[in-house]
């Protein structure tokens, strides 16, 4: 029996519901020559993102796959708001390139004010990285993971900071929690709704480590599901995914723009102040389903983060 299901609470479930028709609080703050770090900038809710924030004044930072999109993104940002823009260039399906540019994020002279963690994937069928890692698992949860780990110091030297996820609601499918003696799904059968549900899972009970971390600082960390919007995800998979998403997914989306106010919202607004560890529904706080809140395995979920990430000894 699932160890869970007495914790589960109905009004949770049609909460969400509710909330997913709801729109995102606007935040009408300037952010001027605030540093704000993202991930995986070049297309979709990182792209909004990234534009919201710099009609608002903030410095830029991404972190990107492609050089000549990153290229790009800048110079146009920089034409249309006269935006301060660089980039880092990692892959986060490769542990050398996430190690590479958390280091080099880790020893920027500048503070971060927003990190915003929003690269991912989604993929239906099971494929492993050259770490020999669950795609899904390694890009959507472990790189943030180090990228977290090696900001820690840094953060924390910081007067203030926010740090947020781009998240889902999907991680309600892992109903049983993440498989911590399983993630690479050998023993449990794959599906695509599963392993992304279980990776966002993993970002959520780093959540609770993070959170523990900066207990007595002025660095919060948030999660947030960022509506039902049209993106390129899952472009990867196969025709018939393309065609479900296109006629059940993306008929209904709304647009990405509401996933921007959102972070900017979260990012910037002082309704915000000292919030941390908490998940939102756009800009809607909810309950955490009670696997996402289970202290015990966020503990050893880090430990094993640890190892898997090859970060232990360093």
């Amino acid at each position: 029996m699932n160890r869970y299901l007495k914790d589960y609470k109905w009004s949770n479930i049609f909460a969400m519901v509710r909330n997913l028709k709801s729109d995102p609080k606007i935040c009408p703050d300037e952010f001027h020559h605030h540093l704000v770090v993202i991930t995986g900038a070049t297309s979709g809710i990182g792209y909004v993102t990234a534009r919201k924030f710099a009609s608002k004044g903030a410095d830029l930072l991404f972190i990107n796959r492609n050089e000549d999109k990153s290229k790009k993104l800048c110079n146009d940002l920089n034409a249309e708001f006269n935006s301060y823009c660089s980039y880092l260039i990692a892959d986060f399906s490769k542990l050398s390139d996430v190690h590479k540019v958390a280091k080099e994020l880790s020893t920027i002279e500048r503070d971060i004010d927003v990190i915003i963690h929003n690269a991912g994937v989604f993929l239906t069928k099971k494929t492993l990285t050259k770490d020999n890692l669950e795609t899904v698992f390694q890009t959507n949860y472990l790189s943030t993971f180090i990228l977290n780990y090696y900001l820690r110091e840094k953060l924390r030297n910081q007067k203030k900071g926010r740090i947020l996820f781009v998240n889902s609601e999907a991680y309600r499918f892992a109903v049983f929690g993440v498989h911590l003696d399983d993630l690479s799904w050998d023993k449990h059968n794959y599906a695509g709704i599963k392993s992304y549900g279980a990776a966002k899972m993993a970002q959520l009970l780093s959540m609770i480590k993070l959170h523990e971390y900066y207990q007595g600082t002025e660095i919060t960390v948030n999660a947030m599901h960022p509506g039902n919007v049209r993106t390129n995800s899952g472009q990867n998979n196969n025709w018939f995914y393309k065609l479900s998403k296109k006629i059940f997914i993306d008929s209904s989306a709304r647009p990405l723009e509401n996933s921007a106010e959102a972070l900017y919202y979260l990012g910037v607004s002082s309704e915000l102040e000292n919030i941390s560890g908490k998940f939102f529904n756009l800009t809607t706080e909810e309950e955490l389903a009670p696997p996402a809140l289970d202290k015990d395995a966020a503990e050893e979920l880090w430990r094993i983060s640890m190892d898997l990430g090859g970060i232990n000894g360093r």
